[in-house]
């Protein structure tokens, strides 16, 4: 796992794979919370590193953790592992018919189940991965072959609004100067390649479809049914296709100013000397 205080995942992830994984690294982004402190507390193999994208991040940690498992698996901590899914992905790396392994995940928002399905690459033979270098959206690249395996993977996207909003902003932003910078995607965008090509071509060439928002809300809302659960459904829907616009409307302010956003903290720092401090 990486992580940025997930204090409010932390304890619940790491029960969830509590007898299960037979070890678990964390590679922290230097976390202000309890983060760090709850993963020790489980036992858990720390190491902190500044981050620089999500990317380079997963390489870092494929590369330098001391891994001595047959099987790897990225965990996001916000993620939950089925016992469905513990006892198939576990056949199945004792069958080793493949080399890499991909599961469903399933999305849940303000504590409801969406009808959100994401067949993604997850598990694979220790040594046999590496991440596309991008900032963010990275995507295992394993050597071999990838079977999936039957069982759920529950994404609990952020405790609220508040957290979700601002890891939005994060991301867009991130997006907007791959754009601007036209950095390299997580595949090769070919419209009759593979799946992520397919999926690449689609991202690089989204903002010069017509009535592109009305029509990405309409594939969530109606096609992939978030209408489903009422409300949260179409607030889902809606502040998806308000991510796309937050990518599309920066990516234009990069273009006009000729320039990236500074990093900002938002947030309290540490008290200066040179002025009186009062409780």
């Amino acid at each position: 796992m990486i992580s940025l205080n997930e204090e409010h995942n932390m304890e619940a992830v790491l029960q969830n794979v509590s007898g299960w994984a037979q070890e678990v690294f964390l590679v922290d982004s230097f976390s202000q919370d309890k983060t760090v402190d709850i993963a020790l507390s489980y036992g858990v193999h720390v190491v902190q590193r500044r981050f620089l994208g999500f990317g380079d991040q997963w390489n870092f940690a494929l590369r330098e953790l001391p891994i001595k498992a047959a099987w790897t698996m990225k965990l996001d901590p916000d993620e939950r592992l089925s016992d469905e899914l513990k006892v198939n992905l576990n056949k199945a790396m004792n069958k080793a018919q493949s080399d890499g392994f991909s599961i469903d995940r399933s999305l849940w928002f303000m504590e409801r189940h969406l009808s959100i399905r994401q067949d993604l690459v997850r598990v694979w033979r220790t040594g046999s991965c590496r991440f596309s270098d991008v900032l963010v959206n990275e995507y295992p690249l394993v050597e071999g072959s990838v079977r999936h395996v039957q069982g759920e993977l529950a994404h609990f996207d952020s405790p609220d609004l508040e957290h979700w909003l601002a890891k939005q902003n994060r991301y867009t932003t991130e997006e907007a100067i791959t754009l601007f910078r036209d950095l390299p995607l997580a595949s090769k965008p070919r419209l009759f390649g593979n799946s992520l090509q397919r999926r690449m071509w689609l991202k690089k060439n989204f903002f010069n479809l017509p009535l592109r928002y009305f029509l990405l809300f309409l594939f969530y809302y109606l096609f992939k049914g978030t209408w489903r659960v009422g409300w949260v459904g179409f607030i889902w829907a809606r502040l998806r296709t308000d991510v796309m616009r937050m990518v599309d409307y920066k990516y234009r302010e990069m273009q006009v100013t000729g320039k990236v956003p500074i990093k900002r903290h938002y947030g309290s720092g540490k008290p200066n000397r040179h002025v009186p401090q009062y409780d």
